[in-house]
């Protein structure tokens, strides 16, 4: 059965989420990190209410989870699930955000109105070349738009009304959540795998028209403390060891020209120092070490450490310390095991039209650290371009695809059993 019917929220709903300021933050010691993200929560409890979900409930820690019924009773079906995340980077601002709308596409670059500098081109943007005559929503050019994430849960809440205002299609039990915090990488701190009670579960935050990802980065972090000695200025010859200097000096010393993200792309991994504090004393560089593979990522951490080492030795009483913490891992090791769970996905995308492809994420999901807490959950395409930017795109006519893949997946699943 393929649903042709559907008579489409998911813009309607974008275009009202977006208007939600649910930036997360990094510094926060709250969870969520901003309590902001609760008001959208309930607005969308109110919403899974109001369309007969009866157990739609917001948690204490913000997750918002329902149940979809299912329509058929047969031994076998799993029951699956559609997660997307409702909070935005803070890299970018998301408070007031004017979405506009761009009918008719025409293959150029956009211009955003409210700041002409600010230009989605289409040598960034290749996808675009392939969206002549759809609708193109953006940002005016002073904010993100809030399609990373905010496209995925409109697409599975406009799936959601489908299904339950359609009880002759044929699925098993569905199960939804929305988390928060996932863009500062604590969206599944505080998932409740066992409430949540599923088989499968895909993540509804991709890119691409058509792409499911079962592969990201391993992912560490690892900081390095740099320790000098401080005394007055006026009185430091021969006595000052300035930790600035010896982090700046350290930073200087990593490679040039690879293991960067300027200088990496598809397969290769990195070392990113993206956090820098300190003083005198005492100085701190925070980096993040990619990999698809973990044996990289030991090589990543032992060429930093070898590297802090060497540059602290041209430093009398100088010293360094070093923490490495565990991020997730390639999601790639636990689908392997679970083809199913891509293989319905590939074929819900055949029977839409839409040619499937596999693909890695430079970057992480929920759907990584889900996996290893039991719950194999590849991410699939929203529709989102440009994320973390004031360049965010998305395409109308791939959000329709995207619910129409949700769907498509629900129904397939209950066939094979």
């Amino acid at each position: 059965m393929i649903p042709s019917d559907i008579t489409y929220t998911c813009v309607d709903r974008f275009l009202k989420y977006v208007r939600y300021d649910t930036q997360s933050s990094e510094t926060s010691e709250t969870y969520p990190s901003t309590l902001k993200q609760l008001v959208l929560g309930e607005e969308l409890v109110k919403e899974l209410l109001a369309m007969g979900l009866k157990d739609a409930e917001m948690d204490e820690f913000g997750y918002v989870m329902a149940t979809i019924p299912a329509t058929v009773d047969r031994p076998g079906i799993p029951v699956v699930g559609f997660i997307a995340h409702m909070d935005t980077s803070p890299e970018v601002s998301g408070e007031n955000v004017k979405p506009v709308l761009h009918e008719n596409y025409n293959g150029k670059d956009i211009t955003l109105p409210a700041d002409p500098t600010i230009v989605i081109t289409v040598d960034d943007n290749p996808d675009l070349s392939g969206k002549i005559g759809e609708t193109i929503i953006t940002s005016d050019g002073t904010t993100l738009l809030g399609a990373d994430n905010k496209s995925g849960i409109a697409e599975i809440l406009d799936a959601a009304q489908h299904l339950i205002t359609h009880p002759e299609i044929p699925h098993g039990v569905i199960r939804i959540c929305i988390t928060p915090d996932e863009e500062v990488g604590a969206g599944t701190k505080y998932f409740d795998v066992k409430k949540f009670g599923c088989q499968y579960a895909y993540t509804i935050d991709g890119e691409h028209l058509g792409s499911i990802e079962n592969e990201t980065f391993c992912a560490d972090s690892m900081t390095i403390t740099f320790k000098g000695v401080n005394i007055h200025p006026g009185f430091a010859k021969g006595k000052m060891v300035n930790s600035i200097k010896i982090a700046a000096a350290f930073i200087d010393s990593l490679p040039k020209g690879r293991l960067s993200p300027e200088t990496t792309a598809n397969m290769e991994g990195y070392v990113h120092p993206y956090v820098l504090n300190g003083g005198i004393e005492e100085t701190t560089v925070k980096f993040l070490l990619r990999s698809f593979e973990v044996t990289e990522l030991r090589d990543q951490e032992a060429l930093l450490r070898e590297l802090a080492e060497k540059v602290v030795a041209d430093f009398p009483k100088a010293s360094m310390t070093y923490k490495v913490e565990e991020s997730y891992r390639n999601m790639r090791f636990v689908l392997d095991e679970h083809p199913a769970v891509l293989e319905v996905a590939r074929l819900a995308m055949e029977r839409m039209g839409i040619t499937p492809h596999f693909g890695s994420i430079r970057g992480g999901t929920d759907g990584a650290r889900l996996s290893y807490m039991g719950l194999p959950c590849p991410n699939i395409f929203a529709g989102e371009h440009s994320f973390h930017s004031k360049r965010e795109w998305i395409s109308v006519q791939d959000m329709h695809k995207a619910v129409q893949t949700i769907i498509a997946i629900a129904i397939i699943w209950a066939e094979r059993a």
